[in-house]
Formats: structure tokens, C-alpha cells, sequence
């Protein structure tokens, strides 16, 4: 054995660093943060309304809340989060509910969510002005910290085996090369290259997929094929919404999908194939009901007319419906193909004793080691899909970043173990012009750009596809301003610059052809409190606001997987110091420089940034665009 016990002990160490960070992060938030800054974050709804309560068709006990408010910004409430409900009263103070509640899934205005009890029901209908808000998820880190102590105690088993080759010098076993590979004409050289090595890998295999390099229509090819020789596969993800998205690749394939946990996106499409409405559409279903809905009637007779035989009549209805409940479930999943879940979701209940010969996790560059453990518990071998040169997992506390707990599994494969890495190196998405620096700097210059989108642009030989305004030119160079550590920095004048070149921009193709054609533009910024400013600045534009249905507005993280035709970066930082924080995170750099099909503009101070190598390199590469007239906010609403 080797000592990899002692690394996993590390990791849990530096995980439970994390988790108290998070937690005391949370106490204090909660304790001093008002309404209306939760509400903004995303991470409250304040005044809420209680809706219908009724048992759900896994006998849950659950509850409606409606957001009262007219504002239907973004928020953080999905499906397995914890919430805590508090009333407000006269005076501003809040008082928060004795219990907590699960979130089944939620929408722009409608939430449904699990309660402890029927009683807590009755607590939440007295209230006269409440609200409800996410509460600190203890159950992820939990399942976390009981993964890695399985895998650290593991002495024989596949388990044991995975741990010491994915941390030990001993080589991934491959299958013999078959005489004929298999042949996908409709995919690309590395694409076919990477799915039939997928095919032959019996530990590990990562396929890494550069922006627009198809990974997953790669990822998708191989579990059909995988399929073919496997009964049933488990495919999971960090978040609900890569599980949703891999989901509906599958299904419009015809593929049979059991998705475990609601999703994201609460659609019919996407419910149709949730573990909940088929359990709700097995034929066995209406016996379970009413054998259920017997066992409530009689705990709501009165105590002293229950009968001698009560106890033993409850017994015998709960043992029936337990074996109905467990006939419908070993239906729902024999029947299945793809098992779908996140990776926190594969240790729920309804997993408990399933095993896997093949586990794809997708998006694997964004989750923790000790999360990919969870499921990996479960699976014989595992493919990893995803970019380590994109978005890192989020790691809140500086000593457990310091340590080491942000580096993947992922990462630390790619690093240390070559041979089991299989690059995708035809991108369809950039014209070559973008591709061009990402693809060097990241990519070791491996990227070709499709010929279908080499030469594709908007304006033809009058538009340059990358480019630079610097706002260090400017008369009154803008500086940035600090507001919290949530919402970090801002900078107003670069924000109206922003908007000043989409203005120049519509105004030179036309609004009659952006609408005909259809373009679509992102404006990104790693900043929350940027966004949120761009975005209150474009309610208000008279000249962009007939393009708002074409225009988004995000972070650089929420734009992750995501493309549009022409993308704005606004960097914010600007100081004399030559500050950029967490710009130093190349990663989150190349999410932002990856995202435009046919043109790239960025918005930023290049005597802050091009002090850093990087920016200074990109800073040459780029056209350096002239500044649009900002004076008098003009497009604005006056």
C-alpha cells in the first residue's frame, strides 16, 4: 500500500477547515446581513406567501412558498438545499423558525419544499410577514467526510485498488486494442481517437475538452456505446444543471434516463424523466397511495378510538406499502439505462446498495476530490470529462485554498498520470482569430478552429474580432471601488464604457439585422457587484433596450458552458497599486476569453493588469479599439 492514506488524510483535514469557515461565514451573515442584501444575493425571498401543503408521491410532506415580490432576479434555491424560514415584525427584527426544510425544486416565483413535520406547517401559516433563506448545507460536507473515511479505510476492493492507482506510480490498465476500432464518421480525429480509448480504459480515462470541443457530444458517443456492452451506467456531475443538460442528451437519443434528484430547470421535459413522476406513473402507485393515505387516516382518529388492534393494523399497512414502494423502485432503476445524479446525490437513500461497472462524471474539473470519491464508491472504473484550465472548484477559506483542497482529481491525473488523458483539439465555436491565444496559452497551441467557423464574423473585413479598450486612456481614468466581500469590486465608468461600445457596436450592424439574424450578446464580469450595476444601467438604455432579450449579463461563473455571438469582458480592476486579485486565476480569465463566437471585446485598465504576463501578452494580441463618446451617458434614459 501506498501512502495514500495520508494525503486523503490531509484532504480531510483541509476540508474540515473549509466546513467551519463556511459555517462561522454563515453564523456571522445571518446574524448581521439585512433582507434586502440576502434578497439581491440571491439568497432570500422576503415577503413570501405559504401555498397548498399535500404529501408528495414519495410520501414527503411538503409545502408551496410563493415570492410575494415582483422581482424575479436569480437565485441560489435548488432542489436538496437547506432552508430556514423566519418571521419579521413590527420593528425590522426577525425571529427564525425551530426547524429546518429541504428544497424538492424550485422556480423564478415558486418554490416546494420538504418539511420536518405536519406541525411545522401550522407554524408557517401563522406567520404575518415571514420569509425564507438558505440555510448552511451541512449534509454535502457530511457526505463528503464519510466518503473520504471509506476510501482511507479501504484495505482490499476496487475501492482500495482506484485509491492507490489514482495517487500511486503503478500505470492504468487498458483493454487489448481491438483489430478494427470503432468507427464514428460524424465525429472528429480526437473525438474517435478519445471514445475508443474510453472503450478500452479498465481504471481511468479523462477526456479534457477545451471550450467548444465537443465534449459532450464525445461524452454522450461513449456512454452509447458503453451501453452496449454494460446493462446500466451512473453519470454524474457537481451541479444539478450539467446532470439536467447531460440528461436531455441522452433522452433525445432515446436513451432510458432515471434522473435521481429534481432538477435545476424545473420543465416537463426535464420532470418527465425525474425518479418522482415515474414513481407517480408506475401502475402500482394507486395501491401504494391508498394503503398510505389509510395508515394518516388512522393516526388521525383520536387516541381513545383507535382500538386494541391498532398498533398491529398500522404495522401490517406499513409493511404492505414498504413492499409496494420497494417493488416500484427496483422497477424504476432496472429499467433504466443511465442513472443521473449529482455527486452528493449518489449517496442519497435511493442508491443505497446499487454498484456500478462505469461511472461518467462530467464537469469533473469543478468538483472536489472527496465529492468524485462519493460516487466513485460505487463504479469498478470512472471517466472524467471536463477542462482543468476552466473554472476551479470554489474554495472559500484562504488556508484550505493555501493547502491545496481547490486541486481536482481531474488536475491531479492530468498532471501526473498523461497516458489515461485524451485532449480534444478541434473547437467549433471561435473563429481562429479568438481561438488563437487561448488555445496557445493554455493549450500548448494544440487547437484548431473548425473549418465551418475559421473565417466566421459579423461584419466582415471591417470588424476586427479581438479587441482591446483601455480605460487608462481615458481623460479621468476610472478607478475601482471595494464593496464587500460578496459583491467585491466595482467600477462605474468602466460600466458605462461597456455599454457605450454595445452602442457602437448595434448601431454599426443595425438593429433590424441584429433582430433578423438574431445575434446574441453576453456581457461578463468577474464581479457580482458589476453585474448587477451593468445590468440596472441596461434596464435604462433606450437604444439596447429593445436587444434585452438577446443580451445577458453574468459573471464569469455563471456563464461557464455557455456562448454568444459577441462578448464584452468588463475587468473592473483599476488602481495604482497594479492590483487584480483574483484575475490572477488565469482559469476564470480563459471561461471569460472563450465564450464569443465571432467577437471578443475586452474592457479593462492595461496599467493595472498588463503588469501580469498574461494580460500583457493578451494586451498585444488584441486590436486596440478607440473609445466611444460616455459623456452624458448618451442612449441613457434621462
Amino acid at each position: 500500500m501506498t501512502n495514500q492514506p495520508l494525503s486523503l488524510a490531509k484532504q480531510l483535514e483541509l476540508l474540515r477547515l473549509e466546513y467551519e469557515y463556511e459555517k462561522e461565514a454563515f453564523r456571522r451573515e445571518t446574524a448581521v446581513m439585512g433582507i434586502d442584501r440576502k434578497v439581491r444575493r440571491g439568497d432570500c425571498w422576503f415577503p413570501v406567501s405559504v401555498g397548498r401543503a399535500y404529501y408528495n408521491s414519495l410520501d414527503r410532506f411538503v409545502v408551496e412558498i410563493l415570492r410575494e415580490a415582483d422581482d424575479e432576479a436569480d437565485h441560489n434555491f435548488e432542489y436538496g438545499r437547506a432552508v430556514t424560514f423566519f418571521e419579521q415584525d413590527a420593528a425590522g427584527g426577525l425571529t427564525y423558525l425551530p426547524f429546518k426544510a429541504t428544497v424538492s425544486y424550485a422556480e423564478a416565483r415558486r418554490m416546494v419544499v420538504e418539511l420536518p413535520s405536519e406541525a411545522a406547517l401550522s407554524r408557517l401559516q401563522s406567520m404575518q410577514r415571514g420569509g425564507v433563506q438558505l440555510f448552511f448545507d451541512d449534509y454535502s460536507y457530511q457526505v463528503m467526510f464519510d466518503a473520504l473515511r471509506q476510501v482511507m479505510q479501504a484495505d482490499k476492493g476496487r475501492t482500495a485498488y482506484l485509491r492507490d492507482l489514482m495517487h500511486g506510480t503503478q500505470p492504468a490498465a487498458w483493454g487489448a486494442a481491438p483489430a478494427q476500432p470503432v468507427s464514428l464518421p460524424w465525429l472528429n480525429a480526437s473525438q474517435e481517437a478519445a471514445v475508443n480509448d474510453l472503450l478500452r480504459a479498465k481504471d481511468v480515462l479523462i477526456v479534457h475538452g477545451p471550450p467548444g470541443t465537443g465534449k459532450t457530444t464525445t461524452l454522450i458517443e461513449g456512454i452509447d456505446l458503453v451501453l452496449r456492452r454494460e446493462p446500466q451506467v451512473l453519470v454524474c456531475a457537481q451541479s444539478n444543471t450539467a446532470v439536467d443538460w447531460i440528461c436531455s442528451q441522452l433522452a433525445s437519443r432515446g436513451i432510458s434516463v432515471l434522473r435521481v434528484g429534481n432538477p435545476a430547470r424545473v420543465t416537463e421535459d426535464m420532470l418527465a424523466h425525474t425518479y418522482e413522476r415515474r414513481f407517480e406513473a408506475h401502475p402500482d402507485y394507486p395501491a401504494l397511495w391508498q394503503v398510505r393515505r389509510t395508515i394518516r387516516q388512522l393516526y388521525s382518529q383520536p387516541r381513545k378510538g383507535r382500538g386494541e388492534h391498532f398498533h398491529q393494523k398500522v404495522a401490517r399497512l406499513r409493511e404492505r406499502a414498504d413492499e409496494l414502494e420497494l417493488r416500484i423502485r427496483h422497477a424504476l432503476f432496472d429499467g433504466a439505462r443511465v442513472i443521473a445524479c449529482t455527486l452528493t446525490g449518489s449517496a442519497g437513500t435511493l442508491m443505497a446498495g446499487r454498484r456500478f461497472h462505469t461511472l461518467f462524471i462530467d464537469e469533473a474539473a469543478q468538483a472536489l476530490e472527496a465529492a468524485c470519491w462519493i460516487a466513485m464508491l460505487r463504479a469498478d472504473r470512472v471517466i472524467l470529462a471536463g477542462d482543468h484550465k476552466q473554472l476551479p472548484p470554489t474554495i472559500k477559506c484562504p488556508a484550505a485554498l493555501r493547502g491545496g483542497l481547490g486541486v481536482t482529481l481531474m488536475e491531479h491525473l492530468a498532471e501526473r498520470k498523461p497516458d489515461v488523458v485524451r485532449l480534444l483539439t478541434v473547437q467549433y465555436r471561435m473563429n481562429e482569430a479568438l481561438m488563437r491565444f487561448s488555445s496557445e496559452w493554455f493549450y500548448g497551441g494544440r487547437l484548431t478552429a473548425a473549418p465551418e467557423v475559421r473565417q466566421r464574423t459579423l461584419l466582415a473585413e471591417i470588424d476586427e474580432p479581438l479587441e482591446w479598450v483601455d480605460t487608462s486612456t481615458m481623460p479621468d481614468a476610472p478607478h475601482e471601488e471595494y464593496v464587500g466581500d460578496h459583491y467585491g469590486r466595482i467600477n462605474k465608468t468602466e460600466a458605462r464604457l461597456t455599454l457605450a461600445v454595445l452602442r457602437r457596436y448595434v448601431q454599426r450592424m443595425g438593429l433590424h439585422r441584429l433582430k433578423e439574424e438574431r445575434v446574441d450578446f453576453g456581457i461578463i464580469s468577474p464581479y457580482r457587484a458589476q453585474v448587477q450595476f451593468l445590468r440596472s444601467l441596461l434596464r435604462h438604455d433606450t437604444v439596447l433596450r429593445p436587444l434585452h432579450r438577446h443580451i445577458t449579463v453574468n459573471t464569469v461563473d455563471a456563464f461557464q458552458g455557455q456562448e454568444r455571438d459577441v462578448v464584452l469582458v468588463s475587468l473592473v480592476r483599476a488602481n495604482d497599486e497594479g492590483q487584480i486579485g483574483f484575475l490572477h486565476d488565469l482559469r476564470r480569465m480563459n471561461v471569460a476569453m472563450t465564450r464569443a463566437r465571432m467577437k471578443l471585446v475586452i474592457l479593462g485598465s492595461a496599467a493595472t493588469l498588463c503588469r501580469h504576463a498574461f494580460y500583457r501578452r493578451l494586451y498585444e494580441c488584441c486590436n486596440h479599439a478607440p473609445l466611444p463618446q460616455v459623456e452624458g451617458d448618451e442612449g441613457q434614459a434621462s
